[in-house]
């Protein structure tokens, strides 16, 4: 595991707010994600650094037991605004363990990182974890998807 530092950025997306009880995390991220597509979100986000899509995970009610929100979208330059039915984010200064997801993500290379990932011993501080899509990831069948994991 290799941690990275990261500086304060800020996110525009769209969001849902899930649980990993019940196969409900599955469920709802897979129609939040094609919601976005479908919306093209991606080309109605203001102030947009870069192309790369995140997949956040943030608001934690208890852990990784209880609900949380799921975030899909891009780096901003600041959260000035912010479109209808959208979501801003800030994403605070911190340390994360990295991850790296490989294999078909329209399947099961994210659910199986995610799986390795609550089975190490971590000190996780539960604020804001995050999947970076980037260039690796535009085949999504032979993707690459760096996950983060805020730790103290």
């Amino acid at each position: 595991m290799t941690i990275t530092k990261f500086n304060e950025f800020h996110v525009i997306g769209l969001s849902v707010r899930t649980r990993n009880e019940d196969q409900h995390i599955t469920k709802d991220i897979e129609n939040l994600w094609n919601t976005f597509m479908k919306q093209g979100a991606l080309h109605k986000i203001p102030n947009k650094l870069e192309d790369t899509l995140f997949g956040i995970y943030t608001d934690y009610e208890n852990g990784a037991t209880g609900k949380y929100t799921t975030i899909v979208g891009c780096k901003v330059s600041n959260l000035d605004t912010i479109p209808n039915g959208m979501i801003g984010i800030t994403i605070n200064n911190g340390n994360y363990s990295k991850f790296t997801a490989k294999g078909d993500v329209t399947k099961n290379a994210i659910p199986e990182a995610w799986e390795k990932i609550w089975h190490t011993d971590l000190n996780r501080t539960f604020s804001a974890d995050f999947e970076v899509y980037d260039q690796r990831a535009q085949d999504l069948t032979n993707a690459e998807v760096d996950i983060f994991i805020g730790v103290e």
